[in-house]
């Protein structure tokens, strides 16, 4: 029999645990109103799903109690019937820049907890009601958090190898990113503006029906060895290269922070034309952190046209409140939007009627 002291070398193996991650972004739009709600009280978010489970944040302006009645308190609940605890991480901040890295580092350092049906974790004292007031988080009277769920679906063991073979994860993108840079192999030149921008046919065409079709209809298969020429009309360059970038890698180019709202319309626009619905999506969400007096309207306007639920829910939420009302009928968007969109001023009154 043998034993490790023997100079055999020894077994080796691992237990892994499996989780399921995800964030969700909850936005408190007329902060100033939410401060006449009772220590003790609360605004519930709409559920959100993340790990297969379904959770909501309770916001409590004056704190859960009257010993942290000068903070806001949060407190993640799990919203739903289940016949076993729920065992997650969960980590609430700002939304910003280095949201990303803080919250890595925060999750690493939380403990897990056993969420039973319709249960929630300890309610955070978030911050002082003075300090967000006087921070760059409160805009126009709005500010947005990022809530981070880890969910630890259980654990399974892994055999040794993995003690030794390290796995990098996935660089498909990084590739297909190289490809468009690159253009080599391009076999499609597409002509926006004054500018020419090269892609490839089968890309395009596995990401996007609109592109499948105009790609690769009848007339254009019998050209297609001499590269095929498609002019892009009613849309700027630098879109259209953000839309490429999407369809490559899944994710956004660096966008620049000035006009950033109106990018990510023209961007929505082109998603839409497009039938690039992950992308559509991932502009309605940025959209609602721009909500405010000045841009509402405009950006009502574009949800229905664009038939945006979500982003036109989160433009009612807005006006919902009365001051912002209030503010927002006398803006020139406002005044264009009544004339342009009679349909959704009957919403509006209808809203602010039975409010």
């Amino acid at each position: 029999m043998s034993s490790a002291g023997d100079g055999t070398k020894p077994s080796r193996s691992a237990i892994v645990a499996e989780m399921a991650s995800g964030h969700h972004l909850l936005t408190i739009h007329g902060y100033s109103g939410t401060k006449g709600i009772p220590t003790g009280e609360c605004a519930e978010s709409l559920p959100f799903t993340i790990g297969g489970h379904r959770w909501r944040i309770d916001y409590y302006p004056n704190g859960k109690t009257s010993e942290v009645a000068q903070y806001i308190s949060l407190g993640l609940i799990l919203d739903e019937d289940v016949a076993t605890a729920v065992k997650a991480k969960s980590s609430i901040c700002f939304a910003g820049e280095e949201e990303d890295a803080k919250q890595v580092a925060s999750l690493a350092s939380t403990s897990v907890y056993n969420f039973a049906s319709r249960s929630y974790s300890p309610y955070t004292t978030f911050v002082k009601r003075e300090s967000l007031e006087s921070s760059n988080h409160l805009r126009n009277d709005s500010f947005t958090i990022r809530c981070d769920i880890v969910v630890v679906q259980g654990c399974r063991a892994q055999e040794h190898a993995a003690a030794f073979v390290s796995v990098p994860p996935c660089d498909l993108r990084l590739h297909l990113e190289e490809l468009l840079t690159t253009e080599k192999g391009a076999d499609v030149v597409f002509e926006v503006g004054s500018e020419t921008v090269a892609a490839h046919r089968c890309v395009l065409a596995a990401r996007s029906s609109v592109f499948s079709a105009e790609l690769f209809g009848p007339m254009k298969e019998g050209n297609a060895a001499s590269g095929i020429v498609v002019r892009v009309e009613d849309m700027e360059v630098e879109v259209f290269k953000a839309l490429l970038h999407f369809a490559y890698t899944g994710s956004l180019p660096e966008m620049q922070k000035e006009d950033e709202d109106v990018t990510y319309q023209h961007l929505l626009v082109a998603a839409d034309r497009y039938n690039m619905e992950r992308l559509k999506l991932i502009c309605e969400g940025k959209l609602c952190e721009y909500i405010d007096v000045g841009t509402v309207a405009t950006i009502l306007a574009l949800a229905d046209q664009h038939h945006c639920e979500g982003l036109k829910k989160a433009c009612f939420d807005f006006i919902g409140s009365p001051p912002n009302l209030k503010a927002v009928v006398t803006t020139d968007g406002f005044k264009h939007l009544s004339k342009s969109c009679p349909s959704l001023m009957i919403e509006i009154v209808a809203m602010s009627l039975a409010s």
